[in-house]
Order: C-alpha cells, then sequence, then structure tokens
C-alpha cells in the first residue's frame, strides 16, 4: 500500500514495489522508500517542531487526565502520545490529523475495566486495546469508510453531549475528595452534590483553581497554554497545603522506574471483551472521520476515511503492546497542531517524540500532581467539549432529530458507553428508514405545448383509454416502497389504460419495490392496461431480467434512459397512444 508524500493526495503517488512474497530481498528497499517519503522537508521543520511541542507540553497532564477517565495508571496515556500518535501520523490519510488519547474513548475503556480488579488491569487494558486497532486495521483494509455516512449528526450530538457530561460527573470523587458508595456515576453523583459538608475543601481549592483558571485563560492570548499553567497552578498549591496539613491533598500514582512497560496479553480475555473493543473502535473511526471533515488535506476535496482507519488502528495496535490506552482521532489536539503552525504529518510526529525526553525532564514534577487537580482539568474538558450550538441546530431541525439526539443522549448516560455506540448506530438506522418512508413523493407529469412538462401529485384513480406519466422521488427501499404503493393510483373499474413509470435517477431498487412493481403490472394487465418503464438504468435493468418483471411487463415496454432528457418518456409516449389509436395532444414531454 502506497503511502502519500507531503503536499500530495494518495491518488497522486506511484505505489510502492510490491516485495516478492518467495523472498525478503526487497523488503528493505520497499522500506526505504515509504522512510524517504516521510522525511521532513526543510522548509517546514521548524513549524513542525514548534507545533509538536507545545502540543506534547500541554497534552502530557491530559493524556494523563484521559488515563485516569479509564481508570488505569496516569503514566498509560502516556505511552499513547510517545508510540501511538506518530505511529498514526505516518499512515493516515488526513495529514495533520491527531491521533491521541480522547475523553470518549477513555470513558468507554473504563466502563469496560470497571468491574475488573485493579491488579488485573494492565493484562485485559493490552488486549482491549489490540483488539481495537485490530478491528480499525481491518475496516481500513476492506474500505469501509463510507459507513461512517450513517451515523447521523443528531446520533453524533447526542453522543458527544452524553460523553461530555459523563466526563464531569465522573470527576466529582477526585474533585471533592467524596467517595460515594454508589458505582453508578449518575447516582454516585447526586450522592455527592447531596452530601457537600463531607467534601474535603482542600481538595475543592485545588482542583477549584486548575478549573477556574483554564476556563479563564482558554478567552485570552495564553489559551494555547491554558491547561499546563493552571496545573502547574494546582501543583504548587497542593504541595503548600500538603506542607501545611500532610495529606490534606492526595496525589496520583508516581510514575515507574522504568518509563515503557510491556504487560503480556492474556488471550483469553478476548470473547468477554470483543464487544468492547468493537464499540471503542466504532467511537475512535467515528472521532477520526470528523476532523478529517474538519481538517481536510490542502490542496483536496477530502481525505482517504478508510486510510485514516488504518492509521488509528496501527495507533492502538502499537500502543497497546506496551500498556497505552485507546487512541483515535482528536479534534482538540488536531486544532492546536495547525493553529500553533504545523505544516505536516511531522508536526505531529515531533509532537510523540518529543513527550519522551519532557517526562524525563518533568518526571520530579509529575510526581506531584494532585488527584484533585486533574478532576478540576477534566471537568475543564468536559465544560468545553459541550457544543450547545450543535444542540440547538439539531434540537430546531425536526422532531425526529430531537428523539435520535435526545435517546442517543440518554443512553451514553445510562449504559456502558461502548454499547451505547451501538444503540446510537441502531438509532441512526432507524431515523434513515423512517425519514426515507416518509420523503417518497408520487407526481404526475402533464405535457404541455411548447413548454416543460406541469408536475402534480399522482392521481387516486386511474380512468379508462388514458396515459398517465408517474414518477417517484426519494428513496425506493423498504419502507419507502411499501409507502410508494398507498400513493400509486388505484385501477378500480377503469380499462385500457397505460402508465408510464420513470424510474430516471435511479441506480437500483430494492427487493420490496420489485414486489410493488409486480402487483401493480399484475394489476393493470388485468384491467386490459399497459405498464411502460422508462429512463431505467443498465443496472436497473439487469435487476428486472434477474426477477423475470422483464418478461411479465414485456422487454419492449421497458426503455432504457437515453442522453436526451425525456427521450425514453417520449418514445413511451408515442407508443401508447398508437396503441389506444388516438392522436397525441401534444408532440412531445
Amino acid at each position: 500500500m502506497a503511502l502519500p508524500p507531503e503536499g500530495g493526495s494518495v491518488a497522486e503517488i506511484a505505489p510502492v514495489k510490491k516485495p516478492n512474497p518467495d523472498t525478503f530481498k526487497e523488503y528493505p528497499q520497499a522500506i526505504g522508500q515509504t522512510v524517504r517519503q516521510r522525511l521532513p522537508e526543510k522548509g517546514t521543520r521548524r513549524d513542525d517542531l514548534t507545533a509538536g511541542l507545545v502540543f506534547a507540553l500541554v497534552n502530557i497532564p491530559q493524556a494523563m487526565a484521559n488515563a485516569s477517565l479509564a481508570l488505569v495508571n496516569p503514566v498509560n496515556g502516556l505511552y499513547t502520545l510517545m508510540l501511538g500518535t506518530p505511529v498514526a501520523a505516518l499512515f493516515t490519510g488526513s495529514r495533520l490529523m491527531n491521533v491521541s488519547t480522547t475523553g470518549s474513548l477513555s470513558v468507554a475503556a473504563g466502563s469496560a475495566l470497571l468491574g475488573i480488579p485493579e491488579n488485573f488491569r494492565p493484562q485485559h487494558l493490552v488486549v482491549l486495546v489490540m483488539m481495537v486497532g485490530l478491528i480499525q486495521l481491518t475496516a481500513g483494509f476492506f474500505k469501509l469508510g463510507s459507513l461512517i455516512r450513517f451515523i447521523s449528526n443528531a446520533v453524533m450530538v447526542g453522543f458527544k453531549t452524553g460523553v461530555s457530561l459523563l466526563i464531569i460527573l465522573g470527576q466529582l470523587d477526585d474533585f471533592t475528595g467524596y467517595n460515594s458508595a454508589f458505582k453508578g456515576r449518575i447516582a454516585g453523583s447526586l450522592d455527592t452534590l447531596l452530601n457537600i459538608g463531607q467534601w474535603q475543601w482542600s481538595a475543592v481549592a485545588v482542583g477549584g483553581l486548575v478549573l477556574v483558571l483554564i476556563l479563564i485563560l482558554l478567552r485570552t492570548r495564553y489559551a494555547k497554554v491554558a491547561y499546563v499553567i493552571a496545573l502547574s497552578a494546582g501543583i504548587v498549591l497542593g504541595v503548600i497545603l500538603n506542607a501545611v496539613i500532610p495529606g490534606a491533598v492526595e496525589m496520583i500514582s508516581p510514575l515507574p522506574d522504568k518509563l515503557f512497560t510491556f504487560a503480556r496479553p492474556e488471550l483469553g480475555y478476548m470473547p468477554v471483551l470483543l464487544p468492547s473493543a468493537l464499540g471503542i473502535a466504532i467511537i475512535g473511526l467515528i472521532q477520526g472521520a470528523g476532523v478529517a471533515q474538519s481538517f481536510p488535506n490542502p490542496g483536496s476535496h477530502g481525505s482517504d476515511i478508510s486510510r485514516d482507519f488504518l492509521g488509528q488502528g496501527a495507533s492502538n495496535l502499537v500502543a497497546g503492546l506496551f500498556s497505552g490506552i485507546p487512541g483515535g482521532g482528536s479534534m482538540p489536539g488536531t486544532a492546536l497542531v495547525v493553529s500553533t503552525g504545523g505544516r505536516t504529518r511531522w508536526a505531529n510526529i515531533f509532537a510523540g517524540l518529543l513527550v519522551i525526553p519532557l517526562v524525563f525532564l518533568l518526571h520530579s514534577l509529575i510526581d506531584l500532581v494532585p488527584l484533585p487537580a486533574l478532576g478540576g482539568l477534566l471537568i475543564a474538558i468536559g465544560i468545553q467539549s459541550l457544543r450547545p450550538g450543535a444542540i440547538r441546530v439539531v434540537w430546531v431541525t425536526s422532531l425526529p432529530s430531537r428523539v435520535a439526539m435526545g435517546m442517543t443522549l440518554a443512553s451514553t448516560l445510562i449504559m456502558p458507553l461502548q454499547y451505547a455506540v451501538f444503540v446510537g448506530v441502531a438509532i441512526s438506522i432507524m431515523l434513515h428508514v423512517l425519514q426515507s418512508s416518509a420523503r417518497v413523493r408520487l407526481v404526475e407529469f402533464l405535457p404541455v405545448e411548447g413548454g416543460f412538462p406541469v408536475e402534480q401529485d399522482a392521481p387516486q384513480r386511474l380512468e379508462s383509454e388514458t396515459v398517465t406519466i408517474l414518477m417517484p422521488y426519494g428513496d425506493l427501499f423498504f419502507a419507502a416502497a411499501a409507502t410508494l404503493e398507498d400513493l400509486l393510483p388505484e385501477v378500480g373499474s377503469a380499462r385500457r389504460m397505460v402508465v408510464i413509470l420513470s424510474l430516471h435517477g435511479f441506480e437500483e431498487v430494492g427487493s420490496t419495490f420489485i414486489g410493488v412493481l409486480r402487483r401493480f403490472t399484475e394489476t393493470l394487465h388485468a384491467a386490459d392496461g399497459r405498464l411502460y418503464v422508462v429512463g431505467v438504468s443498465p443496472a436497473l435493468i439487469r435487476q428486472l431480467e434477474r426477477t423475470d418483471l422483464t418478461r411479465l411487463i414485456g422487454p419492449e415496454r421497458i426503455i432504457p434512459a437515453t442522453p436526451q432528457l425525456g427521450g425514453a418518456a417520449n418514445q413511451a409516449l408515442a407508443e401508447a397512444y398508437a396503441w389506444l389509436d388516438k392522436p397525441m395532444r401534444y408532440a412531445h414531454l
């Protein structure tokens, strides 16, 4: 598979020569060509390095916080940045897409690991993340990027809103220092709010300082380093409080002496974790598709979403091997890279690689991060992730959109997140079917002398010795076809009539419509009538032949589409009036 060079799209590249399967001699040459395509250009190195450094500084605390959401050691989030982010940058089709830890993926991973004892989570995490990577790689290899369009915007807004609320509610324990006895996030949050008298105000002071500073600094020129500044202030306050009152503020788990750890995966966990891995993989792919749409490659109309799947899959495969948490296309991360001057994929490669020396340099400082400070940081992320404008757009669009958003939001709050995404997918499909069936129309065309035909609603009944020209608008699959059958005019007592049905623009139809067409044809034949099907595409002609409708309708009355608009209908019109032995009212449609 060829990898795109900087400044070009996938279609513009000559593919890397395929290695001979009988020998490994050509592999070094192929790998060398790929590496040369990825070398940074002199004119972009400084900009990419600067963007990578800013991203690394800002996302070290965020990655640690996201690992807390996943219910594992904060250092596991750093592994994803160090390994997953640069690996993804090598393979994604979207050259500026940042693949790193995200709140939604971390919450989903935490839901999958929630019932597992803490001592066994590292082995489960390795299996979970590597399975996510394999699923995403498979989706990329089989070019499944087009399936993302079946997830409606209303469902995505509901899902993202639910994730943002879960992030906020999930941090109340660390933020307040009160450990609720309730397990569920909603019940635990209500219990925490009702027991305000048992809060540890030293924890609230640290978390509140971080939260307020972030929300203020994000509105200033220091927005790009708001998280770094706020977390630093939280560390200072936590150190002071613990110096005055030992143990006043709880700290995060210290970083391990060895930076990279390798947990042996236990393959026996695979069947249990497979549904969760599939849900997390879908969430990551949806997020990545959104990033690709918002940050397309310069000079192109879009990116190869399936290739982005490959990049995310490779990222999770490598990160999972070293106990990283799941990563995916990050909208805030990509926006940060672009806004700080990133120009090529090397901005994200530098971003991941720079985390390694920064963690060594800041090792002692990271050990001083208070848990309430991470809680305040995550609450700020959750607040920033809420999109009131997007919620309002969905709300005012239509009732089905409101229902889809509300149902997805509710499922996100009450179900494990990795399963809630399946509910969102099901809602999207149901919404598509319902809206398609509701939007179908059947119109009649009335020829007009010297002008274009007039369009009106199809008649309720047919009349004897008449020619009626009909054309459906909308979808002809599933429920829509059944709706269309109700719109077809009744034959009743009419005799010797002709119906010309134009299917111009329909490449294929569903089996339900085939049944509708068969029944309507038989009804017309019983009344000594005829049906012409005009404007038929080659694929649709083959469908009619395979389903034996060509024989039923009559091959001479199935007229293919012509280059001239209305040509097929005009031919049918002339034949129909000739069969009725009547003069045509107008010479053409």
